[in-house]
């Protein structure tokens, strides 16, 4: 039997919010649900009592009750949820108009700055009343090229109250990478600051903005928020507008939220664009909202005294996801910078003086911070700390160690996956549940997750390709400008007849359990062996002498070879030895058809402003095929160090 590395108290599992919806449907639906994995079959099988009462159980706010809760169930393109509610995706996330905190800011190197719920209501109030005086309605576009920062979250609020669609990247992306998303959707409204901070050095942002206004003719005004200097000059942005000047001046005004159908339109997300120019995803109110609360509220276990973490930037999903947990009156804090600034242990610094209950990261940083010999359970007081969660790539067994035996032994670690394509999460922690080293503790309630085969059959104890197998409020409603849905029809249904294809690799255990294997797109097929480049990641990157690494497939002689390029750790020297350690670690640790046949020594590897690692974008280059959106990387240069490699010639 697997033993577990945590299991929650019997005192924690009592008070759990997962308890207490389990208690709930039992009484008004008159079920008998004893645990979560009778509460999970029960919400597959039965949809539209699952997300009614998810909707009574959070508490959704609305002004008009639905007709139906579902329609065109068993057509996942054709659904359509909750037809007939009218609600406000605003009026939910600021429900509460009290002198608790609302959002805290830390900015790399500055003093926190804090709001209450009720100084947020009041900002944002006088915000949507200068919206709505410069002509804003109900599905016009409002951008922000912004930090992760409290007017942000203003902005996005604003602009929602009224209708309005949110779409944000962050802005540390270049010229051409904001152009090819925010270009495709025309904003009305361009919310920037005049810069940043990273890694101790000071950004000018309004550069970047005066050129990318200059191509966006539906830019209508320019509202720059005064971050790295309080004064900055804005006579290269005409029309701009300092953020404290663009509010109305009136006080004690009520936020007049627009009543909209469960579908509107609330947000425009984009694909990675490491292939072509990205795709805008669109996301409904009501499926962005109801999917936020079930995740946060029952997965997360967040409650109104928590204060809840996430390190994100503003181009990411789970900025999106974290900022919904205002729904639910936590502290919501935000951080912008570098999280190695000015050590690695700044976050977890940040964690203990702020008392952070729910801390989320990445799979990347928890490696990073790791193999730097940080022991945060030694240097900081984390007993306010509840759940760890991490995103953004698998987390390998190592770190679900790490974790436990360094940060904190009584925490519920939640390694999480889903996507911008969902907003959401298909995986995702479980606090009344036991962790198991290397898997997700469970799959989202009201999600039919199966892992398939190549002929659609369901897979447990193995490796398959993750699906859906039923509709769900938060996929996306359409994609901009995609006539005939032909192109979100391609990007998930192409594969399977009516059910998503998400092209990750995963693995359902039989403890109810989910392990992520990596994209499925980006395949590694030695021999005709489909192999998940994260299983050869988590054996290289265990080596001290490692610092990062990246693996593809090249086709070479009638077949694919696996390539491996490695970062060392300052020091240490490319030698026959540990090409020799690597093959070996590998051999062992996985199976012989994962050893690389060549193994070379890189300076740096790419990745997606959101950090995961570009592999299909290295596959492009050391075939000689066009990279077409360099703009997504946050070191494009770095793929110039792949061309014309000696070693793959041969």
């Amino acid at each position: 039997m697997k033993q577990p590395l945590w299991v929650p108290s019997q005192e924690r599992v009592n008070n759990a919010n997962m308890t207490k919806f389990i208690a709930f449907v039992n009484s008004s639906l008159g079920n008998n649900i004893l645990d979560y994995n009778q509460l999970y079959k029960w919400s597959i099988d039965n949809l539209a009592d699952f997300w009614s009462a998810v909707w009574e159980f959070c508490g959704i706010i609305s002004s008009s009750k639905w007709e139906s809760v579902v329609i065109n169930q068993d057509d996942m393109m054709g659904s359509r949820w909750f037809q007939g509610a009218r609600l406000n995706f605003a009026q939910n996330l600021l429900r509460y108009r009290d002198d608790k905190i609302a959002l805290v800011f830390q900015g790399e190197g500055q003093e926190p700055r804090r709001i209450t719920y009720a100084g947020l209501y009041d900002q944002v109030a006088r915000l949507a009343a200068a919206m709505r005086e410069t002509g804003i309605v109900a599905g016009d576009r409002v951008a922000g090229f912004m930090p992760n920062m409290i007017e942000t979250v203003m902005a996005m609020l604003a602009a929602t109250s009224i209708g309005a669609i949110w779409s944000s990247c962050s802005p540390d992306f270049g010229i051409k990478g904001v152009l090819d998303r925010f270009g495709q959707i025309q904003p009305k409204i361009l919310f920037t600051a005049n810069g940043y901070f990273y890694n101790g050095k000071k950004i000018d942002s309004l550069g970047r903005v005066a050129s990318i206004v200059k191509e966006i003719p539906s830019i209508e005004k320019v509202v720059v928020v005064p971050y790295t200097e309080t004064a900055p000059d804005l006579s290269g942005l005409p029309g701009a507008v300092i953020f404290s000047d663009f509010l109305s001046p009136l006080d004690n005004l009520e936020i007049e939220f627009e009543q909209l159908p469960f579908d509107h339109p609330l947000y425009i997300m984009y694909s990675s664009g490491t292939t072509g120019v990205p795709k805008c995803i669109v996301h409904g109110a009501g499926g962005t909202l109801i999917q936020h609360l079930k995740e946060l509220i029952l997965h997360t276990d967040l409650k109104r005294e928590d204060t809840i973490f996430y390190f994100t930037t503003c181009g990411w999903m789970m900025w999106n996801w974290l900022v919904s947990s205002l729904a639910v009156g936590a502290t919501v804090l935000l951080y912008d910078g570098s999280p190695f600034y000015p050590g690695p242990e700044t976050l977890f610094k940040m964690a203990q003086d702020e008392k952070v209950s729910v801390f989320g990261t990445s799979a990347k940083f928890l490696a990073a911070i790791e193999k730097e010999g940080v022991k945060p359970a030694q240097l900081f007081d984390l007993s306010a700390l509840k759940a760890i969660l991490s995103t953004g790539s698998p987390l390998s067994v190592e770190s679900f160690k790490y974790v436990y035996r360094d940060i904190k032994q009584d925490v519920c670690l939640s390694s999480i996956s889903g996507g911008t394509d969902i907003i959401s999460c298909f995986a995702l922690g479980n606090p009344i549940g036991p962790v198991y080293a290397g898997e997700l503790q469970c799959r989202g309630l009201g999600m039919a997750v199966d892992a398939f085969d190549h002929q659609g059959n369901s897979l447990l104890n193995k490796k398959g390709e993750l699906v859906c197998k039923a509709a769900f409020p938060s996929m996306p409603i359409y994609f901009w400008n995609d006539e005939g849905d032909k192109k979100y029809k391609k990007a998930y249904f192409s594969v399977f007849e009516n059910v998503w294809h998400h092209g990750d690799y995963i693995e359902i255990t039989d403890t109810g359990g989910v392990i992520i294997y990596g994209r499925s797109d980006a395949t590694l097929n030695p021999g005709g062996v489909r192999i998940g480049t994260a299983e050869i990641y988590r054996q290289v990157e265990s080596l001290e002498e490692i610092k990062d690494s990246l693996v593809v497939g090249q086709n070479w002689d009638n077949d694919v070879r696996v390539v491996l390029f490695i970062k060392l750790s300052d020091g240490v020297e490319f030698n026959n030895d540990l090409v020799a350690k690597i093959k070996r670690v590998i051999r062992e640790n996985a199976t012989p058809r994962h050893v690389p046949a060549k193994i070379i020594p890189i300076d740096d590897i790419p990745y997606t402003i959101s950090g995961k690692k570009v592999e299909l974008a290295v596959r492009n280059i050391i075939h000689n095929e066009p990279v077409e959106n360099r703009d997504a990387l946050a070191n494009p240069e770095a793929l110039e160090l792949y061309k014309n490699i000696p070693e793959l010639q041969i």
